[in-house]
């Protein structure tokens, strides 16, 4: 969901950096701390979930806090390397040296990568919305043959299609608008699935989605959620595989959340046939009250709620974070998204220092259940 200008911000890069800068501990001890706190990845496993997190590339030269990765992580998400915008910010050749070094690191430590994402029509470069139909359609055939080539069998899965509805655009289907949707309407989503199927057989291709989990995100929830089934069934209809689909679960102030029918909705889409993962969760606590430990054990209580409700259905093969340490979160490049009080948002189980949080506590009780 987060685009590459938000991770990207100077004020980003300067407070990842507080994980390496924790005063009065050597590196030895900051690296046995991390290690000393057990495991989501070990909790979760313990009843057949893969817990998780997306990783960028600036964690690879953050010694604390790729441990904090390395230990916590049984599934990691590639966070922005491999978005079109980050592979081809010009037209030509791709660039894949950062997400060469991501998918070397989750090999070297053994923990499954997910791409993300091969079709997305927020964040594309400008000089992709300048191309004939006919010239968009033969880039976007070209990345995934390329791109899912490339990886083909070293993935543990792609989010192939990525956030395809947005009703607020007021597109007839509820899909979201851009140069995808301009060239080849709703079939670019059904295409996209077949390109990375015939690059990569073997593959596991996701449609990855923001909206469903919540009662009103950006209007009323019912397109989200019967967009997403109607999507499913749209591309199970054209014989194409699909084998599971995301739902973010940003939790952002506005939102609010109903456990049953949430679950309800978990048991519509596994009636589908089709795995389910959450893939980039967080807590926006920038309109929550109170001193920060009241704030941060809010933050916990919401994961908890949403990962008990979404445990009620065997389908949920995979639970991520979209980052693991506050430090780290796209929101912390996202001013506008901080609230009137300014401050900055701890939406994650670890501070800025990778030291758990009530939030670590609260998943780790719900994984336990």
């Amino acid at each position: 969901m987060s685009a590459i200008t938000r991770r990207r911000a100077l004020g980003l890069m300067a407070a990842g950096a507080a994980c390496l800068r924790t005063p009065g501990m050597a590196r030895a001890q900051e690296l046995e701390s991390i290690r000393r706190v057990r495991s989501l990845g070990e909790i979760a496993a313990q009843r057949g979930i893969l817990f998780g997190t997306s990783i960028d590339l600036d964690t690879l030269g953050l010694p604390v806090q790729a441990e904090l990765y390395r230990h916590h992580a049984r599934i990691l998400t590639v966070d922005n390397a491999m978005k079109f915008g980050m592979l081809r910010p010009q037209e030509g050749p791709a660039n894949f040296e950062a997400a060469d070094r991501l998918v070397a690191f989750a090999a070297e430590n053994k923990i499954p990568l997910r791409g993300h994402c091969l079709a997305w029509n927020d964040w594309v470069p400008d000089w992709v919305a300048k191309l004939s139909t006919e010239r968009a359609i033969y880039w976007f055939d070209r990345h995934i043959d390329e791109v899912v080539g490339r990886y083909a069998g070293r993935l543990h899965s792609w989010d192939a299609v990525n956030e395809p509805l947005f009703p607020l655009h007021r597109i007839r289907g509820g899909y979201r608008s851009g140069p995808w949707f301009a060239a080849m309407g709703k079939d670019y989503i059904v295409r996209a699935l077949k390109r990375a199927s015939a690059a990569d057989p073997l593959g596991k291709y996701v449609i990855n989605e923001a909206g469903p989990e919540w009662e009103n995100p950006w209007g009323p929830v019912a397109p989200y959620r019967e967009g997403l089934l109607r999507i499913i069934k749209d591309v199970q209809d054209a014989g194409v595989r699909l084998d599971a689909v995301g739902l973010e679960c940003h939790w952002f102030p506005q939102f609010t959340f109903d456990a049953a029918r949430f679950t309800d909705y978990l048991h519509q889409l596994a009636a589908t046939g089709v795995s389910i993962y959450l893939t980039e969760i967080d807590v926006n606590d920038s309109a929550l009250r109170g001193s920060q430990d009241a704030r941060d054990a809010e933050v916990g209580e919401r994961f908890a709620a949403l990962i008990t409700a979404a445990l009620k259905e065997p389908k949920v093969e995979a639970i991520q974070t979209w980052q693991l340490s506050d430090n780290a979160s796209w929101l912390q490049g996202e001013p506008k998204l901080w609230g009137p009080s300014g401050r900055r948002p701890r939406p994650l189980p670890f501070d800025k220092d990778c030291q758990p949080k009530a939030a670590y506590h609260a998943i780790a009780k719900a994984l336990s259940v």
